[in-house]
């Protein structure tokens, strides 16, 4: 295995977290605090976008044709976990979800005519888009559960039904909303659903209410959305009818791998606030760093941090040397493995900050939030174990 990466860049993308985009922080959320609207982009993201298109630091997660950066996974991953010592990190580089899916899958399975109207301008940031799949009625872990329907009716297709989590669809600059549900009931299981693509202002798109995470309301949004006889033309199908579900496979994949070194770069900011924290706060007599529970908090931190690194870094290079489908148990290992590590990391600085930790002074409290709510996102811990179970089970059977 090689799991060399472009180093220059990588140091250009942390030169660039560390100069511009960390400070940026505070002024970001006191923007977002004092907008009439909590989920318009804020005037300093403008400028971090600007400053970062202007250094070449752009669409770097995306590989197909010439649309993108043209990285491999395995060079891209590094980015991403830079990336990830920012809750806003990703935006920045317009490599953030759900944008970032649904270009790869208007660059893999969009027409050239969805590609102009659609793929171009959320290269360029011009717009914003939302991903429409998760029920709020039906265990959406399991795609095959999908209750909303997508009707042909002449040179239309009609959708109803009700998603939620919906992310993004609140931002006022979302123009696209990809839509899975079920085109053909009568089909076999995995060949029932198809994508459209729906722009955001189409007549019976309705949001109920945004969702908040843990408390948190995000700047992009988490629409409960009812879709009541959404009329679209049927060129805005997305690839072909029935193949919804290996569509979202598709998109899925790559993304897993994002979120799993963007965990990486959270647990290291994370570990980085905890020792700061353990050397400079004195209790009974001495830094908390003496004390021996701290120190293993951070032992252990650096050991699973270096450990869920090395599976993720060989994960992205199994889905670059063999495809993601022949990678798949790997990519459902990393899910599962980089959240847990994450979340486990910054639960252990939420403690040694004290109610510090538990408080909106540091980045922690949201960190936990985040982490938390990641281990559900794309599919839950349990049918990422599912899959890893099933294939290390295949090992034994008798044949």
């Amino acid at each position: 295995m090689d799991f060399a990466y472009p180093t220059e860049l990588v140091e250009r993308v942390s030169s660039f977290m560390d100069t511009h985009v960390l400070p940026a922080e505070p002024v970001y959320d006191r923007q977002i605090a004092g907008a009439a609207n909590p989920h318009a982009l804020p005037p300093i993201m403008v400028e971090l976008k600007e400053k970062a298109r202007a250094e070449g630091l752009w669409n770097l997660f995306l590989a197909h044709g010439d649309w993108g950066a043209g990285l491999t996974n395995l060079e891209y991953a590094p980015l991403a976990e830079q990336m990830g010592r920012s809750i806003i990190g990703n935006e920045v580089f317009n490599c953030s979800a759900p944008d970032t899916g649904n270009m790869e899958l208007l660059a893999l399975f969009g027409t050239p005519e969805q590609q102009d109207r659609w793929l171009r301008p959320l290269l360029d940031s011009r717009i914003r888009s939302c991903f429409a799949m998760t029920e709020p009625d039906v265990a959406s872990s399991d795609a095959r559960n999908i209750r909303t329907r997508i009707t042909r009716d002449g040179d239309d297709y009609v959708v109803n039904g009700r998603k939620w989590y919906t992310s993004g669809i609140l931002d006022p600059d979302c123009e696209l909303i990809i839509l899975m549900g079920v085109s053909d009931p009568d089909a076999p299981t995995y060949r029932q659903q198809s994508m459209v693509l729906i722009p955001r202002d189409t007549p019976g798109v309705t949001v109920l209410r945004d969702l908040p995470m843990f408390g948190y309301t995000d700047r992009l949004g988490h629409g409960d959305v009812l879709f009541e006889d959404v009329r679209v033309p049927a060129v805005n199908l997305l690839g072909g009818e029935g193949q919804g579900f290996a569509l979202a496979q598709g998109r899925l994949g790559p993304g897993r791998m994002h979120y799993a070194m963007r965990a990486v770069g959270f647990a290291e900011r994370a570990l980085r606030l905890m020792c700061e924290r353990a050397l400079s706060r004195v209790a009974f007599g001495g830094p908390l760093a003496d004390r021996g529970v701290v120190r293993e908090w951070i032992a252990r931190s650096r050991i699973e941090i270096e450990q869920v690194r090395l599976l993720v870094l060989k994960s992205a290079w199994l889905m670059d040397t063999i495809g993601n489908a022949a990678a798949r148990m790997e990519v459902a290992a990393i899910k599962v493995a980089a959240l847990e590590v994450a979340h486990r990391v910054v639960d252990r600085a939420v403690q040694a900050h004290g109610a510090a930790g538990v408080s909106d002074d540091t980045v922690l409290a949201r960190l936990f939030s985040i982490t938390r709510a990641l281990r559900i996102a794309d599919g839950p811990d349990e049918v990422h174990l599912r899959t890893v179970a099933r294939h290390e089970l295949a090992k034994y059977e008798e044949k």
